[in-house]
């Protein structure tokens, strides 16, 4: 009986193990960090071009995976891009459409901009599905602590940054925002936008809109502290770094860097936000610490030994801008495109995109694949095997796997924003149509330019194409929903307009 019992138990540990050997290891899903820049325009790093500002960490990171030409912000400005990505729905479905300004720059008058619905699906929320431990360090720009928008209401486990964009226009500011609660720095709130006198200003004046602690610092911080306590994973980070967004405001080791390779002049506040002695100098050392904090994440993956298993990626919520003392044409911010921050234009909207994840992405790739940051969630469900709820978004991931046989491709990409007198654009293949000033002229005609040929839309070509204009109306009959708020209403004259 010894004998027997022992025989089945040995059967039993043998059938045992046989059926854990035979089933299939359960594959582990990657680690995501999206590094989002504030106003960084398509010509400002090393590998789109740049040659006066130096960024070699994000130079590598394009080297070690896919770089993108032909990616598109969903609308020239900061809330609504942000929202366009977090959604997956483009400018004509989005809850939020324009800068919507709440309240004042001071402290004690803080709203924030107009809220992100709690009806929303975030990217944060679709991979909280999955089990993803998730975060945000830097801007948010889509509701205060008390609102529907906050992040903790959006998805994410964890958030330090600025919750209002005015305030954001400070990098030393007064505080910032950790999990609903504020978090007090080292140096008081003060007026960044008080102009200087060019006759009597001084050193120290420029000097007082420094402070002691610089906010993009503390965002570095907070990151690798998420990612050393998520490094079981798998965790999604958020990062929308405030730089380069005036005001002109880096650590003084960086600006270093530069002071003396440009002709350059002080800049006294004219245009809005701080002075500073060094405008061009200060605008490149921002854009270069930005690339440094690149890099501090990287030899954290790496020394954690996360490398493999986690997907980086990096773009830019809009055009270079062209206030606060920034020179974009200086610095050839958006590679010869036209427009800045606010146009529909190719200067405006068209944003570097890189993606690496070693092993999977293959490097040194360049596409051309025509995409747009309102597919990201789109994207994030098919690599983390869910089902994609109805968005505007196509899964870029077959591109990023060099699977470009089997990517799906936009009919077209649309464009609506209702500031800067009110704007359309459509990107349909090659071809690129614009319509601005809608607000007082709704009847405006079409621009048509073909990007292929004429890359800074130089030529309109309208007259020649009237098949292809009565296509463009009807797309934007198609593409638009009246918004919520009043404030984003211009779209309906324009439909009227078009069709007498």
């Amino acid at each position: 009986m010894k004998l027997l019992n022992l025989f089945l138990l040995t059967l039993s540990v043998t059938s045992a193990a046989m059926a854990q050997k035979a089933k299939p290891k359960q594959k582990s899903l990657p680690n995501i960090i999206y590094i989002y820049a504030d106003d960084l325009g398509y010509g400002e790093l090393g590998c789109y071009g740049q040659q006066k500002i130096k960024t070699p960490h994000l130079d590598r990171l394009a080297k070690e995976g896919i770089r993108f030409t032909q990616h598109y912000t969903g609308t020239p400005v900061c809330a609504p891009a942000r929202a366009m990505l977090m959604t997956g729905k483009h400018a004509g479905h989005s809850a939020i459409r324009g800068n919507f300004e709440l309240g004042t720059f001071r402290d004690d008058e803080e709203r924030g901009q107009m809220p992100l619905p709690a009806s929303e699906l975030t990217v944060a929320e679709l991979l909280k599905q999955k089990g993803y431990a998730t975060a945000l360090t830097g801007k948010w720009g889509m509701g205060m602590n008390n609102t529907e928008g906050t992040p903790s209401k959006q998805g994410f486990d964890y958030y330090y940054g600025y919750l209002d964009q005015k305030q954001a226009h400070n990098l030393y500011p007064s505080h910032l925002w950790e999990n609903d609660r504020w978090d007090t720095l080292a140096q008081p709130w003060q007026d960044v936008h008080r102009k200087l006198d060019p006759a009597t200003a001084t050193d120290a004046d420029f000097d007082s809109f420094k402070g002691k602690e610089y906010a993009p610092v503390k965002m570095t911080e907070k990151a690798l502290a998420f990612i050393e306590r998520s490094k079981g994973g798998p965790f999604f980070l958020y990062m929308p770094y405030t730089i380069p967004h005036v005001s002109l405001q880096a650590p003084d080791a960086y600006v270093q860097q530069y002071v003396g390779r440009f002709d350059e002049k002080p800049y006294y506040g004219e245009k809005g936000y701080a002075s500073t002695k060094y405008p061009l100098s200060t605008y490149a050392a921002m854009v270069t610490f930005l690339d440094d904090q690149v890099g501090i994440i990287l030899d954290k993956l790496k020394a954690l030994g996360l490398d493999d298993n986690t997907i980086v990626m990096f773009s830019s919520d809009n055009g270079a801008t062209f206030n606060g003392g920034v020179n974009a044409q200086f610095f050839n911010s958006v590679a010869g495109l036209r427009g800045l921050k606010m146009d529909v234009y190719e200067g405006g909207i068209r944003e570097p995109f890189i993606a690496r994840w070693p092993g999977k992405i293959k490097p040194g790739r360049v596409t051309d694949h025509i995409s747009a940051q309102y597919d990201l969630l789109a994207t994030l469900a098919e690599l983390t095997g869910q089902a994609a709820p109805p968005t505007d978004g196509i899964s870029f991931l077959p591109e990023l796997l060099g699977q470009t046989n089997r990517q799906p491709k936009h009919p077209y990409l649309y464009f609506e924003y209702p500031e800067k007198g009110g704007q359309i654009a459509i990107r349909m293949g090659d071809w690129k149509a614009v319509k601005t000033d809608l607000r007082k002229n709704p009847g405006n005609p079409w621009q048509l330019f073909n990007l292929r040929t004429d890359r800074s839309e130089t030529t309109d070509l309208a007259a020649k194409h009237p098949d292809m204009l009565k296509k463009f109306d009807e797309i934007v009959k198609k593409e638009h929903q009246e918004p919520a708020n009043p404030a984003w209403q211009f779209v309906l004259p324009v439909i009227a307009a078009s069709a007498k």
